[in-house]
Parts: structure tokens; C-alpha cells; sequence
């Protein structure tokens, strides 16, 4: 893990889904970063991807849109803050395209990917700007909605 990711994280406030999985790291990086596969993965099921804006540089636009089965949409905008090819990527909605501030903010996120045995260290964390923010991504269900659309990655690049 790069210096970058290991230096801002607190158990106090974030939180983590850590995991060996059997698919290399080009392809979860790819996984990641290219719109057309992150569409196939990146919401649990029933929730879809709908939509994806990637501008992979410092600054870049990250954009989703989500969809749930009851007809709910959520169109979240972003901020790419950080982009080490093939082993971080890290990303906010307190700012938007170009660093904006947007006003509001939920979380920042970061998945560094290493190589491990046959397959990839894969570590998700979600930092919180307090408790209560940790604690409302918990209660929303952080680990098994992660970990869901880790395995819906997986599965889709094993299939690749």
C-alpha cells in the first residue's frame, strides 16, 4: 500500500474492507477505472450503475449515477484526488470537478490493490469527517454493500 493510503486512516472515524482476491491486480485496477466495467459492478444488486464519468487525473470528474428497484436515483458527483496507476485510487464528494467545494460531503474513498499470491490485496476504506458519519456508512450497510460489489468485480473479471 502506498505511503499515501496507509497515512489516513483512522479506526475512529473510518472504515475498512480488506481482502485477498483470486483476479490480478491490471484487472481490478481496470475494473476500476474504466466506465463500461465499473457500470457492470460497482452498485450492489438489485441496484444498477446507470452511469459513469471518470476523468482518472488530480481533479477529474468522478461521477455515478445509481439506480434501486423501487425507481430511486442517486446522482453522485466528485473529485478525483489521487491516481497511482495499477495500486491507488482515491476520491471525495466534499469536492467537486477542478477541487470545487460542493457543500456537502459523505465521504472520501480510496482502494489501493497489491499484488498477493495468486491475486490482489484489495483495501476499500471509506473516511468520515466524524463518528456519526462512520457510524451512519456502517448502519447503511458499508461492509456487506462493499464487499457485495467486490464479489460482482470479481466475477465480472474472472469472466474477462
Amino acid at each position: 500500500m502506498t505511503e499515501l493510503a496507509a497515512s489516513v486512516f483512522d479506526p475512529a472515524l473510518d472504515l475498512e474492507l480488506r481482502r485477498e482476491v483470486d483476479v490480478p491486480p491490471h484487472l481490478v485496477w481496470r475494473a476500476w477505472t474504466e466506465p463500461d466495467l465499473l457500470m457492470k459492478w460497482f452498485t450492489p444488486a438489485p441496484w444498477r450503475t446507470t452511469a459513469c464519468e471518470l476523468d482518472l487525473r488530480p481533479g477529474g470528474r468522478f461521477r455515478t449515477v445509481m439506480e434501486g428497484p423501487a425507481g430511486e436515483r442517486h446522482d453522485n458527483t466528485g473529485c478525483v484526488l489521487a491516481v497511482v496507476p495499477q495500486q491507488l485510487f482515491v476520491f471525495t464528494d466534499a469536492l467537486g470537478p477542478g477541487f470545487r467545494p460542493t457543500g456537502s460531503a459523505f465521504m472520501t474513498g480510496s482502494v489501493s490493490i497489491s499484488p498477493s499470491g495468486a491475486g490482489t490485496l484489495y483495501i476499500a476504506r471509506a473516511l468520515h469527517k466524524d463518528p456519526e458519519a462512520k457510524k451512519q456508512h456502517d448502519d447503511m450497510g458499508f461492509h456487506s454493500g462493499w464487499g457485495t460489489a467486490l464479489d460482482q468485480l470479481v466475477a465480472l473479471m474472472k469472466g474477462m
